[in-house]
């Protein structure tokens, strides 16, 4: 009977992705010897540490093979000093956290307490790791040590209701103590401090420069801070004081234009990587604006994606993309000159 209500709870009761055998896509060739390669794909626990041993096998044998956790509808991606992969999923009401280096794994609920953590959207981390959660339905940030214990919540009011309406994407900027916060259902991006302060509020509703029309997912990168501004097609960049920059960007169906931004990322050479859902991309722009190349298409092959969401580029130029629809997180790596600002065309 337990092995029944576990195979109808909605961790395992859903969808089951077929993939073809994972025959990698062909490397992107770029000019002055840049490629993009891809390098994986994973979407479970058992990826981790699939070698469990002599014993363990034999215990499987005798009281059958465990469960492990796979990702049910990922979301949002970040990785931290660590290597580690953190992946939050609201289909499972929860965080995964990928520790390949370590073969471990660990998956983040907040379930029984007034303060319970029922949509985790967005995810960051701080300098020394923590984790740092939006809940898009309880209108709250949840934030986990390294290890993954609660720490605390920002935003709980009396009542336990949410301060924020609708948060999504989040930036934590260790050094100056502040924490970015997108609120999107209020149409701006919240400074707080590091205890939940609102000190500042950057946008209002509008489609002008530095305005804002259902504002996602956000990043911080030196000292600009990049916002998805999805329901006006671009992306904005801001000072870390609000003052804005530039934007990128603008609603059209054909390639270079963008209909669903989901996330954005920036690699080693000051290039902008915007996720599209609706077509199944990443697109790749100068800080002009213009589209540099492509990559992805719609499918479930390795290289192809439904529904991309999340995005995050690490320090060695590694790409995690969030392929939700095919409920998996795929891995590309960009081989590039590593000459930050460089703004011509690849």
């Amino acid at each position: 009977m337990a092995s029944v209500a576990m195979m109808l709870s909605p961790m395992w009761a859903s969808r089951k992705v077929k993939f073809a055998a994972e025959t990698p896509p062909p490397e992107i060739l770029l000019d002055g010897g840049r490629k993009l390669s891809w390098e994986r794909s994973f979407n479970s626990e058992f990826e981790v540490k699939p070698d469990r041993g002599f014993w363990n096998k034999l215990v499987d044998v005798i009281a059958g093979e465990p469960q492990f956790r796979s990702l049910v509808r990922p979301y949002s991606v970040v990785t931290d000093s660590r290597g580690r992969i953190i992946v939050t999923d609201p289909g499972a009401a929860g965080v995964h956290i990928f520790d390949f280096a370590q073969h471990k794994y660990k998956f983040i609920e907040r379930k029984k307490d007034k303060d319970a953590m029922l949509t985790p959207q967005c995810v960051a981390v701080d300098a020394h790791d923590n984790i740092y959660v939006t809940d898009s339905d309880a209108g709250k940030i949840f934030v986990f040590e390294p290890s993954g214990k609660y720490q605390r919540v920002i935003g709980s009011l009396r009542g336990h209701e949410g301060y924020f309406k609708r948060p999504t994407g989040i930036a934590v900027d260790s050094a100056a103590q502040r924490i970015y916060v997108t609120d999107t259902l209020r149409n701006k991006v919240l400074m707080l401090d590091m205890q939940g302060k609102v000190l500042q509020a950057i946008g209002k509703r509008g489609q002008v420069e530095g305005e804002f029309n259902f504002p996602t997912e956000l990043r911080l990168d030196g000292q600009n801070l990049l916002v998805v501004d999805a329901m006006n097609f671009r992306v904005q960049v801001f000072d870390r004081a609000g003052a804005f920059q530039y934007a990128i960007g603008k609603i059209g169906d054909r390639t270079g234009a963008m209909f669903r931004p989901k996330a954005v990322g920036v690699d080693s050479e000051g290039d902008l990587y915007v996720v599209d859902a609706l077509y199944g991309v990443v697109q790749v722009f100068n800080r002009q604006g213009q589209l540099l190349y492509h990559f992805g298409s719609e499918g479930t092959h390795p290289g192809e994606f439904q529904l991309p969401a999340g995005m995050n580029i690490d320090h060695d130029d590694r790409i995690f993309v969030v392929d939700s629809f095919n409920r998996r997180v795929q891995v590309f790596h960009y081989f590039g000159l590593k000459a930050p600002g460089r703004e011509g065309m690849k």
